[in-house]
């Protein structure tokens, strides 16, 4: 990992972790580097080491996530499962990211930084609608998805759902919790895209689904 994100030594890695962990908590605007620094305990002019500014920083934290993520993705598409675990898997690997990612933290970035912001969004978006398109052609091949699906459309319309089941407003409007929104989503386009065998399967596999993501909410 460490040499794709041309990371000078794992000392840089653990610190990039622990400064994404200082974002979720305090947000990113009320965090400069003499803070950053004082935080993890060494001196702003090692942390310069490193980086060459906040944005800078902001940058390479960007980077090492899409690494990760694509490690976690990778490992997904490995595993000897069918279409619709691998999709459970990747959704809630979805699911973790979005909680964590709370609207100030979001607000901050897209007005910040919007431009590093939709960059690295965006080829998160790409990564995980290439992973649906994979995942489709691979339910329609064992039986689990519906042969006449519109894969580009299905898929359009998903990543558009979690896009949108972000939105805070959302759910105040609604009146419900994000988790709740998630799992309504996740089943109702299980249903919508699988057949009788698939939905046979999902249902055999609700129950869990449903415990996983409150799981992972604890």
């Amino acid at each position: 990992m460490s040499n794709e994100l041309n990371i000078p030594d794992e000392k840089f890695a653990l610190m990039l972790e622990q400064i994404k962990e200082l974002f979720f908590e305090f947000g990113i605007k009320n965090l400069n580097m003499d803070d950053i620094s004082h935080k993890l305990g060494i001196s702003k002019k090692t942390l310069y080491r490193f980086v060459k500014s906040k944005e800078d920083l902001i940058t390479r934290i960007f980077e090492y996530d899409q690494v990760k993520w694509a490690e976690a993705m990778n490992i997904i598409g490995s595993q000897e499962v069918n279409a619709i675990e691998k999709l459970f898997k990747v959704s809630l690997l979805v699911y973790e990211e979005m909680k964590r990612f709370n609207p100030m933290l979001l607000f901050e970035l897209r007005k910040y930084y919007e431009s590093l912001y939709n960059e690295f969004h965006n080829q998160k978006l790409d990564h995980i609608s290439r992973s649906m398109r994979i995942n489709l052609k691979k339910g329609i091949s064992e039986g689990l998805y519906r042969n006449d699906l519109n894969i580009e459309a299905v898929v359009a319309i998903y990543m558009n759902y979690l896009v949108e089941i972000h939105n805070a407003q959302v759910c105040r409007v609604a009146e419900v919790t994000f988790d709740e929104l998630f799992r309504v989503m996740f089943e109702n386009h299980i249903r919508a895209i699988s057949t009788p065998e698939g939905v046979a399967y999902f249902e055999k596999r609700k129950r869990e689904i449903t415990e996983n993501l409150i799981k992972n909410n604890n």
